[in-house]
């Protein structure tokens, strides 16, 4: 029997996610600290860093914040849209940045970071942007910046934040997409 895939529900985030949130951030670090990979969150879980905290209920109440829901996983994952980290160089053009993407770690939400990502594209176009901006951690296995590459988007530069090597990655949307979205909008309106 073949599974039935479940696309998910994506509504705004809010104040009230934060715990579930730092939830997916605490299974993350343990879920890292299984295959050695300590140097990218490290090891202490975020639900117990008040900066950390403090930096969640930032991302949460903006309005780029946007929530995953499954049936029986009500936070099945998170993505925060906006304009780009500090630490990452300006561009010439218009983009909207993907400042945080982060999955439940559980086999029902496998493929939520996918339809964030893809979310994150038609939002992008709605306003007529057609160029998605993301960084991530370029260390351990290689395997985070590969994933970003398997949904169109490509590397751009290498960066280091302290110790923390960074790969910064572009997605540029094809013109139609752009064109179709802000006209859908247009129309709505």
């Amino acid at each position: 029997m073949t599974a039935t895939k479940v696309f998910p529900r994506i509504r705004p985030a809010t104040i009230n996610d934060v715990t579930s949130v730092l939830d997916l951030f605490d299974q993350a670090v343990e879920w890292f600290k299984t295959f050695g990979n300590i140097e990218q969150w490290g090891t202490t879980p975020f639900s117990s860093q008040p900066r950390q905290v403090e930096r969640v209920s930032s991302w949460l109440g903006s309005p780029g914040g946007w929530i995953a829901e499954l049936p029986g996983v009500p936070v099945a994952g998170v993505i925060v849209l906006g304009a780009r980290h500090d630490y990452v160089p300006a561009i010439d053009s218009e983009e909207l940045y993907v400042r945080l993407l982060l999955g439940a770690r559980v086999p029902e939400a496998k493929g939520v970071g996918r339809a964030l990502l893809a979310f994150a594209d038609r939002e992008a176009a709605s306003t007529g942007i057609n160029r998605l901006r993301v960084d991530c951690y370029n260390g351990g296995n290689g395997r985070l910046p590969q994933f970003y590459e398997s949904c169109g988007y490509r590397r751009t530069e290498t960066f280091t934040v302290r110790d923390w090597p960074g790969q910064l990655l572009e997605r540029v949307l094809p013109p139609q997409s752009v064109a179709c979205a802000a006209g859908d909008r247009e129309r709505s309106s």
